[in-house]
C-alpha cells in the first residue's frame, strides 16, 4: 500500500496538537478514525511513529520522519497554491503584440486594471506593423495580438472586433485643406504631394487609392512619417488612432468621400487553447475597448 497523503496531514497534527483527541478535532474525524490512519501510515513504513505508551511521544523512528514530512508537505502546499494561482491566471506570463497606434493609446488602460487584478504576472508587450503583429500570432511567439482585422489568414485567426477607427487625412496646419475640419473629399487632394504609408493599403479598395498610386514619397516607420509631414512635402492618410493627441503643427482632417474606417480588434488562434492569465486579458480588452471611437 502506498502512502497518502492524508496520513500524513494527520501525523504531523498530532504532534502539532500534542495528542490524537486534539488532533482528531482539528481534522473534524473521530478518534478512532484518526488512530486507523496513524496505523495504517505506521504499517506502510514498516516502523511505529508513536510510543504505545504514550501516544503523544514519538518514536526515535518518528522523530527522524517529523522534519521529512513537514518539508514534503511545505512542498506540496506550495505547489498547491501555486497552480491553483496559474489556473486562476495569478501567476505565468502574457506575451502580446499591437500595432503601435493600439499599443500607444488603447492598450495601456487595459493594462492598468489587468495589473491591478492580476500583480503577479509578467506582461509582454511588442509593437509590430499590422502584418508583423499577424505573424508573430502564427509563429507562436505571442498569446495575444491587437490589430487591423483586415490582416487576417481564414481560419487560423479567431478575430473579435472592439473599435472602428476612422480614416483621414494629415497635413500641416497652415496647408489650404485644413480648414476643412468636417470633412474632405479625396479628389480634393489630388493636386496634393502625397506620401504613402503602411495604412494606405486601406485605400485601394475605393477610387482614393489613385492617391496612393500617384504618391512621390512612401514612409513605414512613423516616427518617420511625421518628420516627413512637418517638411511640408506632402500629405498623407492615417486612421484617427495613429494621430497623436498631442501634435501641434499637423491636423487630422476626416475623409468623407469615401468613408473609410479600420475595424481594430484582438486576435487570437482558433485551435490553440490560451493560457487562464491571457484569457483574462482579452476579456479586459473586450471590456474596456468594445466601443466606436
Amino acid at each position: 500500500m502506498s502512502i497518502k497523503l492524508q496520513q500524513l496531514w494527520h501525523f504531523v497534527m498530532v504532534v502539532e496538537e500534542g495528542g490524537f483527541r486534539a488532533a482528531s478535532n482539528r481534522a473534524n474525524r473521530s478518534q478512532a478514525a484518526l488512530s486507523t490512519s496513524i496505523k495504517e501510515l505506521e504499517k506502510n513504513l514498516g516502523q511505529a511513529l508513536f510510543e504505545s505508551g504514550n501516544k503523544s511521544k514519538l518514536t526515535p523512528f518518528g522523530e527522524i520522519c517529523l522534519p521529512k514530512v513537514i518539508q514534503f508537505l511545505n512542498v506540496y502546499s506550495a505547489l498547491d497554491n501555486d497552480l491553483r494561482a496559474a489556473a486562476a491566471g495569478q501567476q505565468g506570463r502574457v506575451r502580446i503584440a499591437s500595432v503601435p497606434s493600439v499599443a500607444a493609446k488603447l492598450i495601456p488602460s487595459v493594462l492598468g486594471a489587468f495589473c491591478e487584478q492580476f500583480p503577479n504576472v509578467e506582461v509582454s508587450l511588442i509593437d509590430d506593423n499590422a502584418a508583423g503583429v499577424e505573424a508573430r500570432l502564427l509563429s507562436g511567439e505571442v498569446d495575444l495580438a491587437l490589430g487591423n482585422s483586415s490582416h487576417l489568414e481564414d481560419g487560423a485567426i479567431e478575430f473579435t472586433p472592439l473599435i472602428s477607427d476612422p480614416i483621414g487625412v494629415v497635413c500641416l496646419n497652415d496647408n489650404p485643406i485644413a480648414s476643412q475640419t468636417e470633412g474632405i473629399e479625396w479628389q480634393t487632394l489630388l493636386q496634393q504631394p502625397f506620401i504613402r504609408n503602411g495604412t494606405c493599403k486601406l485605400l485601394d479598395p475605393t477610387p482614393a487609392r489613385a492617391l496612393s498610386e500617384q504618391a512621390l514619397y512612401s514612409v513605414e516607420n512613423i516616427t518617420s512619417l511625421f518628420s516627413v509631414l512637418e517638411l511640408g512635402i506632402g500629405i498623407t492618410t492615417l486612421p484617427k488612432l495613429a494621430f497623436p493627441t498631442n501634435e501641434t503643427r499637423l491636423v487630422w482632417l476626416p475623409l468623407i468621400d469615401p468613408p473609410l474606417q479600420r475595424q481594430i480588434g484582438i486576435f487570437r488562434l482558433t485551435e490553440r487553447t490560451i493560457s487562464p492569465q491571457a484569457q483574462a486579458f482579452h476579456d479586459l480588452c473586450v471590456t474596456y475597448l468594445n466601443y466606436d471611437n
